[in-house]
């Protein structure tokens, strides 16, 4: 179906379904480390990704050769967003909870936020100052110093590897808001995953040798899962929803994501949603919905 011919009650469908398979992912991205080390675990579902893609854009007839001009925004998706995010992430899963993970990672509208006024000469409004003071305020409630172990070194890693993931997502964005754009979005999808691909499965054989495959049917479920909906689906659909709904309910749209991670962490894997995950959860929320609400010129870009 084309964009074009979306009503805005499929548009909103369609991102209801990049809202659950992105809230699924990120336990069967807990789950996936149980069979593979981090590194493997991202280089595989990359991979299963960027086949996908390819599928898609030859069934759909828009599998092009990237232009000149597409090339910048090529090599900073693909190793910001889809190579480095990827990595810290599933790095970070091995001592953080995939719940405070997932919250912890959409805090990248607000970092968003300053690096646009400080690069981009977006302006700064209150509604936007009042949302990073807000998002702020749920990451101090997540880590509460005074609670927070600070002589746990894997504890202090793994929350440091997920924050420096979600401030390469956010200078991902900030470049692409600023790229001229040569061909669609979409186009490029396919050639930024095989870029990601390809440098980490290079990074995954130098580092760690061939990948130990298990046999296991939940091994394969949560690879092909990972790649397929995980990556591949999940950025057709939406891509094909910023085409047919404004963007700025496509974000808000989106700040479901955590809110749903959290919720099928807790089922699938067994986590605790206590009141500080809970309460830090509504504040980050809050705070990039306030942000992003009617702010001029804000253009979206580069989500996961």
């Amino acid at each position: 179906m084309a964009s074009a011919d979306l009503s805005r009650r499929e548009a909103a469908l369609l991102l209801g379904v990049v809202v659950v398979a992105w809230g699924i992912n990120w336990p069967v991205g807990k789950a996936l480390l149980h069979y593979l080390s981090p590194l493997w675990a991202t280089t595989l579902r990359s991979a299963v990704g960027t086949a996908a893609l390819l599928a898609i854009c030859v069934a759909r007839g828009r599998l092009i050769l990237p232009r000149r001009g597409d090339m910048p925004v090529v090599l900073c998706v693909g190793l910001l967003h889809m190579t480095a995010f990827s990595l810290l992430v599933s790095v970070g899963l091995q001592t953080v909870p995939a719940a405070r993970s997932v919250v912890l990672a959409y805090t990248t509208p607000l970092w968003v936020v300053p690096g646009a006024f400080l690069l981009l000469r977006e302006p700064l409004t209150r509604a936007r100052a009042a949302g990073v003071m807000l998002g702020l305020a749920g990451l101090a409630l997540i880590f509460n110093p005074l609670a927070f172990d600070w002589h746990d070194r894997a504890a202090l890693l793994g929350n440091g590897l997920v924050l420096a993931a979600a401030l390469c997502w956010a200078a991902s964005i900030l470049y692409v808001r600023a790229h001229r754009w040569v061909s669609p979005p979409f186009e490029l999808t396919f050639w930024q995953a095989l870029l990601a691909t390809c440098v980490l499965g290079v990074l995954a054989l130098r580092q760690e040798g061939p990948p130990q495959l298990r046999p296991e049917p939940a091994f394969w479920l949560l690879l092909l899962y990972g790649g397929v909906f995980g990556i591949a689906l999940a950025y057709w659909a939406l891509t094909t929803v910023n085409r047919a709904l404004p963007a700025m309910a496509t974000s808000l749209g989106l700040l479901g994501v955590p809110v749903f991670g959290s919720l099928c962490s807790a089922l699938a894997l067994g986590e605790p949603l206590g009141p500080p995950l809970l309460g830090a959860m509504v504040l980050i929320v809050g705070g990039v919905a306030l942000g992003t609400w009617k702010g001029p010129g804000a253009q979206p870009a580069g989500r996961r």
